[in-house]
C-alpha cells in the first residue's frame, strides 16, 4: 500500500538503523531531514535508546553534519521517567543506565536509592556489571518493582549488533521470576506522547522504523501508517514472521523523499 506523504502532517521516526548506524549516517538520511524541514512537516525522533539525552542526540547528528533542534527528540528514558513521576511522585529508584536515563529520572523529581528503592530501573549502559546485576536482583526480591526502559533485545552499532535493554534485563527477570514493565515502544503511552508532542492525530501521522516488534507494532496498534525501512535489523522476509504488516516497506528513508516528490 502506498502512503501519500505530502498529505501527512507528522512524522515519528526511529534513529538507530533508520538515520544512522553508530556514527555513520545512512543513505538518504540528510535528504529526508531536509525534506521534513523544507516542507514544514512536524517531526519527532522517537528512540528506544535510553543512554543519551536529547541534547546529546542533537549533538550526535550535528557531528554528522545534520542540524536539528533539541525539541525534536524524545527517548524511552524520558518516557520511563514520566511514567514513574505519574505513578509514584517522588519515588526512589535503583537505576542501571547512562546519562540519558539518570538525568531524566532526576528531572522528574525521583531520587536514587540502593538500599530499599521503590523501583529498579534498567536501561542500556556501559556500567552494567555482575555487581549491579546482583544488586538489582536482590532489590527486586526484597520488593522493588522492575522497570525496563524498552524491550529491544539488540541495537545497531557500526560493527553489527549490541545487547539492548531487553537482553540486559532478562537475567534479572529469570533470577527473580518477575517480569519487567517496559515504558518505551511499543508501549502506547510513548506513542500517545509522541502524537501529543506533534499536536497530530493518528490518521495524519506516519511512523518510520526498522523494527517490526517495536516501531511497526506501535504504529499498527495506534492507528498510524507505518513504514518499515530495510536499512537496519529487518529485511524483506522479516514481516513474514509476524501476524501484522507494515503499511509499506522501503529500502531507506530516502525513498520517502523520492515518493513524495514524485507524487506532487
Amino acid at each position: 500500500m502506498r502512503i501519500n506523504y505530502n498529505e501527512k502532517k507528522g512524522f515519528i521516526c526511529d534513529m538507530d538503523g533508520v538515520l544512522y548506524h553508530g556514527n555513520k549516517l545512512l543513505p538518504g538520511a540528510v535528504e529526508f531531514i531536509e525534506w521534513l524541514q523544507e516542507t514544514g512537516k512536524e517531526y519527532l525522533f522517537l528512540t528506544n535508546n535510553s543512554g543519551m539525552t536529547p541534547k546529546e542526540l542533537q549533538q550526535k547528528l550535528r557531528r554528522m553534519g545534520v542540524e536539528v533542534s533539541e525539541d525534536h527528540f524524545y527517548t524511552s528514558a524520558l518516557a520511563t521517567a514520566e511514567f514513574l513521576r505519574v505513578q509514584a511522585p517522588g519515588c526512589s529508584v535503583f537505576a542501571i543506565g547512562e546519562a540519558g536515563l539518570l538525568n531524566a529520572l532526576y528531572d522528574a523529581g525521583l531520587t536514587m536509592n540502593d538500599v530499599n528503592p521503590d523501583y529498579v530501573v534498567v536501561g542500556e549502559g556501559r556500567n552494567y556489571s555482575l555487581e549491579s546485576l546482583t544488586k538489582a536482583v536482590n532489590l527486586v526480591l526484597k520488593g522493588a518493582e522492575l522497570i525496563g526502559t524498552n524491550p529491544d533485545v539488540s541495537g545497531n552499532v557500526e560493527n553489527g549488533l549490541a545487547p539492548a535493554c531487553g537482553a540486559l534485563i532478562a537475567p534479572i527477570e529469570i533470577a527473580t521470576g518477575k517480569k519487567a514493565y517496559f515504558c518505551g515502544k511499543p508501549n502506547p503511552l510513548m506513542m500517545r506522547t509522541g502524537l501529543r508532542l506533534l499536536d497530530c492525530h493518528s490518521e495524519d501521522a506516519v511512523i518510520v522504523g526498522d523494527r517490526m516488534d517495536t516501531d511497526i507494532v506501535a504504529g499498527t496498534e495506534s492507528g498510524v501508517d507505518t513504514v518499515l525501512v530495510l536499512s537496519g535489523v529487518s529485511d524483506k522476509s522479516t514481516p513474514d514472521m509476524y501476524a501484522y504488516r507494515p503499511t509499506t516497506i522501503l529500502e531507506g528513508v530516502g525513498c520517502i523523499v523520492a515518493e513524495a516528490e514524485a507524487g506532487r
